[in-house]
């Protein structure tokens, strides 16, 4: 592993560099598609193939069954400037329970996943929780409170990929002139924390910084030196696997003690947020031996 410097400067800061949008919000359909073609080329000869080619027909199941969902139910017109004059995401995950369109949404995913070619332990998991409908908006809480038991973690990835396309499709419907920041690694559109974080190479933002959130997938602008857990700017450093392209990061900071990745999608346009930072898990590995907890969440390296 090799270290990549300190501190770097925020683009947005530096003369005629036109400031970058705030949010960017889903398109939630798009979204999953382009996940499934990146993890299908990230299984390529990698030591997760299996795993994340399950993960790539399962991104596929979650575009695949968003025709003709019915419409979620977005909160009250009122809770959004509430929100906002409040510092709060609008999408209340911590409030959330299930409507018809979340109901749908999991009965197509499970239904898609019948299909998927999947590990013996994945079709079990799957089974249980076919059989396990009492226990399912136990399971919902679990991922969105982050706080999911070690021995159910397999049927959860199922819960946690229906969330993700019912809150990417709430998400996108929300306006986003109407989003302002919430609090350091939080999403302005529902408060979750980033799975990573992009430097992107988009047309009026090239190289800012933007968080990924991990269930609705609303891009926010962050700036770059900025540790995404504590917010602190000090004693923030980098490393990468030795030999690495430098399009795969790990931002330590060394005030909390906690770490998250830093994609250089500038670099390489087709990086995920989700996609790469499972298949960048020696990564992760590396940096916890060196004593840092990871400070991002992502619903498919649950117990990592």
């Amino acid at each position: 592993m090799s270290k990549v410097g300190d501190l770097e400067p925020d683009p947005s800061v530096i003369g005629n560099i036109v400031k970058p949008p705030f949010v960017r919000l889903p398109d939630p359909k798009q979204l999953f598609i382009d996940r499934a073609r990146r993890f299908r080329a990230l299984a390529d000869g990698h030591d997760l193939a299996a795993y994340l080619t399950f993960l790539a027909d399962l991104s596929d199941a979650q575009a695949g069954i968003q025709d003709s969902l019915p419409e979620p139910e977005m909160p009250p017109a009122g809770n959004l400037a509430r929100a906002r004059e409040h510092r709060m995401p609008p999408l209340d995950r911590s409030r959330f329970t299930a409507d018809a369109a979340f109901d749908a949404t999991l009965e197509r995913l499970l239904a898609a996943a019948d299909a998927i070619d999947m590990p013996a332990a994945a079709r079990e998991a799957l089974t249980r929780l076919r059989q396990a409908e009492a226990a399912i908006p136990t399971m919902i809480r679990n991922a969105l409170d982050d706080t999911i038991p070690i021995e159910s973690l397999a049927e959860h990835v199922f819960v946690a990929a229906a969330l993700q396309v019912h809150f990417a499709r709430m998400a996108q419907r929300l306006d986003p002139t109407q989003l302002g920041p919430v609090g350091d690694g939080a999403c302005p559109a529902c408060g979750g924390a980033p799975a990573a974080s992009l430097i992107v190479g988009w047309p009026n933002a090239q190289g800012s910084r933007f968080c990924s959130c991990s269930l609705c997938s609303t891009l926010w602008n962050y700036v770059r030196a900025r540790c995404t857990v504590c917010g602190k700017t000090e004693k923030i450093s980098y490393q990468e696997i030795e030999g690495g392209a430098g399009q795969v990061k790990a931002e330590i900071c060394e005030s909390c003690g906690s770490y998250s990745k830093v994609l250089h999608q500038h670099k390489n346009n087709a990086l995920d947020p989700v996609a790469d930072d499972v298949a960048s898990l020696g990564l992760d590995l590396l940096v916890r031996e060196l004593g840092f907890r990871r400070g991002s969440v992502n619903l498919f390296l649950l117990g990592y």
